[in-house]
């Protein structure tokens, strides 16, 4: 008789096996340069060499992070699903701000650690904890401000995840993150947002997403030889199976970046986001530093 599964234990299952999956992603993509060489030929000058995000951030993007955000110094940033850790680290040397990054893979947080010092980073001001984002283990009302890029369409549950995110947020702190949908399609961007205690603030288009992706997946296709060569087939077969699946499908993508907000504490019923003390990464505040995390 097949064991009937309940839903904590289906999502359970769900996670691990992404997370097995970006684990040999992250680890073959350690062990040779061609997906950084790629990304920085489909990117051009938009490409933050530093950051070496696996996804669409471009220079473009960090400028709308930092400006959205508005962060304060050595307030804290949470990275919500940061892979290897580019992009919450570059945030965080720029807005001198505290960083904690979550992500499923272990593998890309153990890389992520070891990245602290090329940023200039100790490491009691910036962490990294292998998570969900549906169960992040962060305390709630903990941070001033989060980012969440190309990565909430992969979590079992994107709206227990999103609900999970704003359970973090400090009341008047923002949520910036990455969302798509097709051209003249309506959203529902708005509802979502309201459903998990959040108002949406703004807006960005990001018009040349579609046209960037499109020129990453032909190169994929064109260095298919290399890529089974450097990556071992089991990673160029995925990475050209979604080249070929998405390609088609960029025509008519719209891209964007949401601003979420939750919203701030009237004056007279508590104290203003900019003045609650939140534990610092790598304090001892009942949080599993990633060096101590096991999957």
């Amino acid at each position: 008789m097949t064991p009937v599964l309940d839903g904590a234990a289906v999502r359970a299952f769900r996670e691990a096996r992404l997370a097995d999956r970006f684990d040999a992603l992250h680890d073959a993509r350690s062990r040779s340069t061609i997906a950084a060489r790629l990304y920085a030929e489909a990117l051009g000058e938009e490409y933050p060499g530093q950051v070496a995000a696996s996804g669409s951030c471009d220079w473009t993007l960090l400028s709308l992070l930092v400006a959205r955000l508005r962060l304060r110094p050595r307030q804290v940033l949470v990275d919500a699903g940061c892979g290897t850790g580019g992009i919450g680290l570059w945030l965080a040397r720029a807005l001198d701000s505290d960083l904690i990054g979550v992500d499923l893979s272990p593998v890309a947080v153990r890389e992520a650690a070891t990245r602290r010092s090329g940023f200039g980073l100790a490491p009691d001001r910036a962490a990294f904890r292998t998570a969900s984002l549906e169960a992040t283990g962060l305390p709630s009302v903990y941070a001033h401000g989060m980012v969440c890029v190309d990565t909430l369409g992969f979590a079992a549950d994107p709206a227990a995840a999103l609900y999970e995110l704003a359970r973090v947020l400090a009341p008047g702190a923002r949520l910036a993150l990455t969302r798509a949908t097709r051209s003249g399609v309506e959203t529902t961007w708005a509802d979502e947002a309201a459903a998990a205690g959040l108002t949406l603030e703004h807006i960005d288009e990001r018009p040349d997403e579609p046209a960037m992706w499109n020129r990453l997946y032909e190169l994929w296709i064109d260095h298919a030889t290399e890529l089974r060569h450097e990556l071992g087939q089991e990673q160029a077969a995925s990475m050209l199976a979604e080249a070929e699946r998405r390609c088609p499908t960029l025509p008519g993508r719209r891209a964007v970046l949401l601003t979420l907000r939750r919203p701030p504490v009237p004056l007279d019923a508590g104290a203003p986001t900019d003045t609650m003390t939140a534990p610092a990464p790598g304090a001892d505040a009942g949080l599993d530093m990633p060096e101590r995390i096991t999957q």
